[in-house]
């Protein structure tokens, strides 16, 4: 079993497609085909089950899945610290970021990072809080920056400042004229939200109870992944939701959205997430300070 072998099954493992695991390794599929057929044959284990178009994981596969993204983990790490003897003129530093961090309140960050160090290669997913928490538990990002609060022994969780999510309808909507929502509007309101295992989600719901609403009575007419989308069902008139006031700012502004009071809704900080265990690269070390400076520890609750 080779480290290239090792690479090839755990993309394959993560696309579940032979086709486009090519695509992202540059490589032919026949050559990815060969690669998995070598690795089976050399240890008489099946570890994908073709299924027509469909590839699975045998239990096999899903063992070594965990095991190979550990060991490759280990092998990134190792060609960082090597990297790294040359300062920070050259390297790669792996991120993770839930929705709204990502898509509004990364970017000058990132454009500010890559001007101090034009040497540096970032790799970014996005994904909701429990996404990115996954991300760096698994050793597929260094840091992962998330909206909501994450429980986790394996990982260390710093506060850093972030912003408010607020209570909104689209211009048009019968609540834009209130001003003040009451509990039994929002108890019959249409909802529009985001998926569960997001932090914008949870607190939402926590904002909810403290209304004397039970969640898990709402009607939600549509659970959607990502902020972005969400503003676009508010702007058609379709219902009410919570988000953050990085996506709505100009909207607000501009009376295409309304916010409303009705909801406790404090501001809420985002997280830094890092592994416990794992090595702090100078890149990552690097792109805290230019991101967030000294990382204040905000006061305010969480919701």
């Amino acid at each position: 079993m080779t480290l290239e072998q090792l690479r090839i099954f755990a993309t394959v493992a993560e696309m579940l497609h032979f086709t486009r695991a090519a695509e992202v390794l540059h490589l032919s599929q026949p050559a990815v085909s060969a690669a998995i057929a070598a690795l089976e044959a050399e240890h008489g284990l099946r570890l994908f089950d073709r299924i027509g178009r469909r590839v699975e994981l045998t239990a096999a596969g899903q063992l070594l899945h965990g095991q190979a993204r550990a060991i490759l983990a280990k092998v990134e790490e190792a060609g960082t610290m090597l990297a790294e003897l040359s300062g920070l003129s050259r390297g790669s530093l792996r991120l993770a970021a839930s929705q709204t961090v990502g898509n509004h309140w990364l970017p000058p960050r990132l454009l500010r990072f890559a001007e101090a160090y034009p040497g540096i290669r970032v790799d970014l997913s996005i994904g909701n809080t429990e996404q990115v928490a996954e991300a760096v538990r698994d050793g597929r990002a260094e840091l992962g920056i998330a909206e909501g609060a994450v429980a986790d022994p394996a990982l260390v969780s710093e506060p850093i400042e972030g912003d408010r999510l607020r209570l909104v309808v689209g211009g048009s909507h019968p609540w834009a004229a209130l001003g003040r929502v009451d509990r039994e509007a929002l108890a019959a309101g249409r909802w529009i939200l985001r998926e569960p295992g997001s932090g914008t989600r949870a607190l939402f719901e926590v904002a909810m109870r403290g209304a004397g609403v039970e969640p898990a009575g709402l009607d939600v007419a549509m659970t959607l992944p990502g902020g972005g989308v969400i503003r676009a069902a508010l702007l058609a008139g379709i219902g009410a939701s919570v988000l953050s006031d990085l996506i709505v700012a100009e909207d607000l502004a501009a009376g295409r959205i309304v916010a409303l009071e009705g909801l406790d809704l404090p501001a809420r900080p985002f997280h830094l997430l890092r592994h416990r265990d794992r090595y702090r690269s100078i890149a990552e070390r690097a792109f805290v300070r230019v991101a967030v400076g000294d990382i204040p520890s905000p006061s305010r609750g969480e919701g």
